[in-house]
């Protein structure tokens, strides 16, 4: 696997920052998404205009907003919820007209309380629309955020969740979300959730106003994108869903093509990463069991475990005699996606393909070779090998650094190698 060469075709060097962003795709920030080009080629080269394709880590929505310019059906789904609300987000196009109205009212609103006292604020909302302003009462929230920012947001959200549209209610909600890191302490150029005690932290409602502005254009290149003319008209088919991986709501034997990224071992806890959104929207009100719902999450007791690969029970072995419990999070992990491409092979029909875009990392000097252990696994559930792709990763947003001895994510300040500097695109057909 790792003697492959370089397919440069697949890395879009050349892509543009504009280009990687269009339409909806930069709604909000994301870790670890693909760009839109690598989903829109696997596509267009594995499907026919109608088919049904399938994202069963769907993150921020790439694959579905491309399923959906490229006149394919799709269906994704993700444990997270703020992955849901993104989704919602970028996947649903509203009229250009209707969204300019809905936003001259709310930053009229917003206006009025961004310019006067608290006191005068608080009796502005209760006596035009009676709006909870209350501060989720969370610890967390203080850690993070300043009082002028906590109490600067809350009203915001309140007026938001007061608008009666479904569609640019989570429009509004995805913008809130965004601005939220730009708001609170956390540090601007980490992924990982660390305070920065020196930072300048932005104006909630200058920020909130720059977002749904930047996003309000972005809808209107996106309707004007599906609208075309007459037969050229794209109708959207997309379902986006919050649910486990291994239980997907789709009938077996439906699915053309799956494209996903899975969540990768030895990274990060993905639930720590959106605590802000998670905490303000009420997604959660106990971090530690929400992080164990999330596959790759070492807060997990699987009592039994068979993996079908050979080099995963290999990889585990190494581990345990350096450390049993990085080992047992591996194992664990590499069962979890087991049971992740078995209800893959479930939806996906006779010949259908499953395009799983991953990369190797290593742990405590351990070669954690995903592409070998998911291609084993792959085909012990019955698969075959259709075409194995290895790229260089110039664009994807994810920490750059990591520590040689953990193999964890490490500050820009203290590092020694690049994180994924190639990664594999395993294209498996249904046999």
């Amino acid at each position: 696997m790792q003697s492959l060469e370089i397919d440069d075709s697949w890395s879009f060097k050349d892509a543009s920052p504009s280009q990687t962003s269009y339409i909806t795709h930069d709604y909000h920030r994301y870790p670890a998404k693909f760009i839109p080009q690598l989903a829109r080629r696997i596509i267009k080269e594995n499907s026919r205009v109608g088919d049904l394709i399938c994202d069963p880590f769907m993150g921020s929505g790439t694959t579905l907003v491309e399923a959906i310019v490229n006149k394919r059906r799709a269906y994704g789904t993700d444990i997270n919820p703020v992955s849901v609300l993104i989704s919602k987000a970028k996947t649903t196009p509203i009229d250009p007209v209707l969204l300019k109205q809905e936003l001259s009212s709310l930053l009229e609103k917003t206006k009025v309380i961004a310019n006067s006292h608290r006191e005068e604020r608080m009796l502005y909302i209760h006596t035009n629309d009676n709006f909870d302003t209350t501060v989720p009462d969370n610890e967390l929230l203080d850690y993070w955020f300043p009082e002028k920012q906590k109490h600067d947001l809350a009203p915001i959200l309140s007026i938001i969740n007061a608008v009666e549209d479904q569609k640019v209610r989570i429009f509004l909600l995805c913008s809130f979300s965004n601005i939220l890191k730009r708001c609170s302490r956390w540090m601007s150029k980490s992924t990982k959730p660390t305070i920065d005690k020196d930072k300048t932290i932005a104006d909630a409602y200058k920020s909130f106003q720059n977002q749904i502005e930047k996003m309000a254009a972005k809808n209107e290149k996106f309707w004007n994108m599906l609208a075309g003319g007459g037969e050229d008209r794209i109708i959207v088919d997309c379902v986006v869903d919050n649910t486990d991986a291994r239980k997907l709501k789709i009938n077996d034997d439906s699915v053309t093509l799956v494209i996903t990224s899975p969540p990768y071992v030895t990274s990060y806890e993905y639930a720590d990463l959106h605590q802000l959104t998670s905490i303000w929207l009420g997604y959660i009100d106990n971090l530690p069991e929400f992080r164990s719902k999330f596959i790759g999450s070492i807060r997990k007791d699987i009592k039994s475990i068979n993996l079908y690969s050979k080099t995963g029970k290999e990889t585990v072995g190494k581990l345990r005699s350096i450390n049993k419990r990085e080992a047992k999070g591996v194992e664990q992990y590499f069962f979890e996606m087991q049971q992740c491409f078995e209800e893959i092979y479930r939806v996906l029909k006779h010949k259908g393909r499953a395009a799983i875009v991953v990369g190797d990392t290593d742990l405590r000097g351990v070669k954690i070779q995903n592409a070998s252990v998911f291609t084993e696994t792959l085909s012990d559930i019955g698969f075959k090998t259709y075409n194995i792709i290895k790229r260089e990763v110039p664009s994807k947003t994810l920490p750059t650094k990591r520590d040689r001895k953990t193999g964890r994510f490490a500050s820009t300040k203290v590092y020694n190698r690049l994180a994924y500097p190639t990664e594999y695109i395993l294209i498996m057909e249904k046999i």
